[in-house]
């Protein structure tokens, strides 16, 4: 008798599987490459974004899970975005960042108008970030 055993590969492999898609949006583009090389390593598919009309034209092409973005940008600032990317891709998640004052004043506009939007501190830690983007879109890490 032969003892032969078969074991069948699974259909897909965790690493094939389609990575959650953020964009990173900030108009300091070493912050916004950063982020993404960071996102890219955890297991995201991460795209950067250098303005709010650039972060509307990737999220039309191709609908996010999360937008993470800067509040304070020139033209469309974070929060113009983030209501944008709301009446237009309701299911996506929507983190904002900044560490310039003039933030409180920006979000309560926004909060003023009916949105209200997470605000996360600059400098971010990555881990931290990681962790908050795991809380609303999933652990993407293949590697875990």
């Amino acid at each position: 008798m032969n003892d032969t055993r078969v074991y069948q590969m699974p259909s897909r492999l965790a690493a094939d599987l389609p990575r959650p898609f953020v964009v990173v949006v900030d108009d300091e583009k070493r912050i916004a490459d950063t982020l993404v090389l960071i996102l890219n390593s955890k297991g995201y598919a991460a795209e950067a974004a250098y303005d709010g009309a650039s972060a509307l034209e990737i999220c039309r092409q191709k609908v996010p899970n999360l937008v993470l973005s800067d509040v304070v940008m020139p033209g469309m600032n974070g929060t113009e975005l983030a209501i944008a990317i709301r009446q237009q891709f309701p299911r996506c998640h929507i983190l904002l960042f900044s560490g310039q004052a003039e933030t409180a004043e920006i979000l309560e506009d926004a909060k003023g108008r009916g949105h209200d939007f997470e605000l996360l501190a600059k400098p971010l830690h990555p881990e931290d970030l990681i962790m908050r983007i795991k809380e609303l879109i999933g652990p993407h890490d293949t590697r875990q």
